[in-house]
């Protein structure tokens, strides 16, 4: 298996997040009070950097106010990335 952080998947995920942020009206530091973690974790996720677990995924879900199923449809239709073994 590949490397998930910064593959194409993640990056879409990252992606949708920061834009459900976004449209909820919501800054980082608000994301990160409201999750109780230091608005740098939460500059790592949206920078692609840190990777996000499922509990910490429904968490964001939760807070921001998305579909966490809609998300993670547009995440699965994200071709993975190519495989480099040999």
């Amino acid at each position: 298996m590949e490397k998930t952080l910064r593959s194409p998947r993640h990056v879409r995920l990252v992606q949708l997040i920061v834009d459900k942020r976004k449209q909820a009206g919501l800054s980082q530091s608000e994301l990160a009070k409201a999750i109780d973690r230091y608005q740098s974790v939460v500059a790592a996720i949206e920078s692609g950097g840190r990777r996000i677990d499922v509990v910490e995924f429904l968490d964001l879900a939760e807070t921001i106010g998305f579909d966490p199923h809609e998300v993670l449809s547009e995440v699965v239709a994200v071709p993975k990335a190519k495989s480099k073994r040999r």
